[in-house]
C-alpha cells in the first residue's frame, strides 16, 4: 500500500475534536465506545461490529482486563487479547449498563448489531462534520499503533509487542502503520 492510500493518524487535539463532536450526536456513549475501541485498542471496523459481550467479560459477567479478540470477529487469524485502556474500560462499563440484550456491544435501533460498513461508514461521517480529510474508520488503527510504537519501550517492550497487540503476521506490515516523527529524529541524531 501506498503512502498516499493509508488512512491519517490522529494528533491529541483531532481526537479531542472527534470525541467533542460525539458528545452531541444521537448516541454519544455508544459512539464514545466505537471511537475508543479504534483508538485505544486498535480495533479494525469488522472487529468493532464484531464485538460481543463474551470477549470483554468474565464468566460472573463483570468486565474483564482484556479483550479476547477471536479469530472469527477479526481478520483472518489475527485475534488476539489486548489489554484494556482504563478511559475504554469506563466506557465499556458504562454502556454495559445500559446495553439491550444483545450478545453484541454495539448495536444499532433497528439491529443487535453493526454491519462492518456501518462501522466506516459512521466515521467518514464523523470525519467530514469535524473537517478531517484522509482520515477512516482506520486512523483510529493507525493513531494506536503509532501511538503504541512511539511508547512500548518506556515500559520495556518491543514492536514485536506491537505486532502481537495489532494482530500482524510480519513485523513489516506493523511499520507500515507507524507514522515518522519528524522531531523525534532530529532529537535522536542529536543524542547520538
Amino acid at each position: 500500500m501506498g503512502l498516499t492510500k493509508q488512512a491519517k493518524t490522529l494528533c491529541r487535539s483531532q481526537v479531542a475534536l472527534l470525541f467533542m463532536m460525539l458528545r452531541g450526536t444521537r448516541y454519544p456513549l455508544r459512539n464514545r465506545v466505537i471511537a475508543l475501541l479504534s483508538i485505544k485498542a486498535g480495533l479494525r471496523a469488522k472487529e468493532i461490529a464484531n464485538l460481543t459481550w463474551d470477549m470483554i467479560t468474565e464468566a460472573e459477567g463483570q468486565l474483564s482486563t482484556a479483550i479476547l479478540l477471536r479469530n472469527n470477529a477479526s481478520k483472518g487469524k489475527s485475534g488476539r487479547v489486548i489489554p484494556l485502556n482504563k478511559e475504554l474500560r469506563a466506557a465499556l462499563s458504562e454502556l454495559q449498563k445500559q446495553a439491550c440484550p444483545s450478545d453484541y456491544v454495539i448495536t444499532t435501533e433497528r439491529s443487535e448489531r453493526f454491519s462492518p460498513a456501518a462501522i466506516v461508514n459512521l466515521f467518514a461521517a464523523w470525519f467530514r462534520t469535524i473537517g478531517l480529510q484522509g482520515c477512516s474508520s482506520h486512523s483510529g488503527r493507525r493513531t494506536f499503533i503509532t501511538n503504541a510504537a512511539r511508547k512500548i519501550s518506556t515500559v520495556g517492550g518491543s514492536l514485536r509487542d506491537v505486532q502481537v497487540l495489532a494482530g500482524h503476521k510480519a513485523l513489516s506490515t506493523t511499520q507500515r502503520y507507524i507514522e515518522a516523527d519528524a522531531a523525534a529524529q532530529r532529537k535522536v541524531v542529536d543524542l547520538i
